[in-house]
């Protein structure tokens, strides 16, 4: 098994957590995580890839171990994030790559390969949304309403999310095997959320998801110019992105390769980890030797 490597580089006066493994000279594959989590969450998929290809899992700005500064001195947008993404991996002189993109992924991933679709060399997608179809009316229609109208009626079931309760919740509902998923993951999401000020930043995350959906349509558009390999592995009893997310993209990409997990929830890799990383291997084995 690869051994990780935990680093941090300097993008743009801040520093950014990253987990890395595999032989730097192999291609590359990019893991971008989501809400609220950290490269936590691919700490027993990156071992199972660095074998065969080059792995990295950046912490973005405001999670895990990466800074976080003020609200009031970083734009937490999603343009923002990208920003800091796209100087991370020049820095490490990273110009194509594979992506793995999972909910807050997702967007920065698409904006990533917007600016540089060259760069993007397949995409798997884990609860990665890029279609209306997916999101769950249930769970969004607050964060909708919080988007449209910031204020004392709509905040405090937004602020809901950043609870203990909520983030448990993200990692259990739906889950067949409840019990293969570590509590220390929802204590630690929690702690982190709840950094002093982070509270501010998540926040105005949540209001600028709102801006990814008009993005929509140039990402399709994209996928059908650049024809990219993608994978879809999709947790089918996530409350969040439901399976019509994952059904959507072969409207764009025919030959999309979509697996839908049974039992699986929004944190996939918690619980059907050899699922998704067989399918990765095969995936991005059989893609990345072709593209050469």
């Amino acid at each position: 098994m690869r051994e990780i490597r935990h680093q941090y580089a300097t993008v743009r006066g801040h520093r950014i957590f990253y987990r890395e493994a595999g032989p730097r000279d192999a291609s590359a594959v990019v893991l971008l995580h989501g809400f609220p989590t950290s490269s936590r969450m691919f700490r027993r998929l990156i071992p199972a890839l660095a074998d065969r290809f080059r792995v990295i899992a950046p912490d973005h700005l405001g999670f895990g171990r990466s800074d976080t500064p003020a609200a009031d001195r970083f734009p937490y947008t999603f343009d923002a994030l990208t920003d800091i993404t796209e100087a991370f991996l020049a820095g490490l002189g990273v110009t194509d790559y594979a992506l793995y993109v999972q909910d807050y992924g997702a967007p920065i991933g698409w904006r990533l390969a917007l600016r540089n679709p060259r760069a993007v060399t397949a995409v798997v997608t884990q609860n990665g949304n890029a279609y209306e179809d997916g999101f769950v009316p249930e769970f969004w229609e607050p964060v909708w309403a919080y988007a449209k109208d910031p204020g004392p009626g709509t905040e405090p079931a937004a602020r809901h999310g950043l609870s203990l309760e909520a983030i448990r919740w993200q990692y259990l509902h739906g889950v067949d095997h409840p019990e293969l998923v570590d509590p220390d993951l929802w204590i630690a999401d929690h702690r982190d959320v709840s950094r002093p000020g982070n509270d501010l930043a998540q926040l105005s995350l949540f209001r600028d998801y709102a801006t990814n959906r008009p993005l929509y349509p140039q990402v399709h558009a994209y996928f059908r110019e650049r024809r990219v390999p993608l994978l879809a592995v999709w947790g089918a009893e996530d409350p969040i992105f439901g399976p019509d997310g994952a059904r959507a993209f072969a409207r764009d990409l025919p030959d999309a390769e979509i697996h839908l997990v049974s039992g699986g929830g929004h944190f996939l890799l918690e619980t059907h980890l050899e699922t998704v990383s067989d399918r990765m291997r095969d995936f991005l084995t059989r893609t990345l030797s072709s593209s050469l």
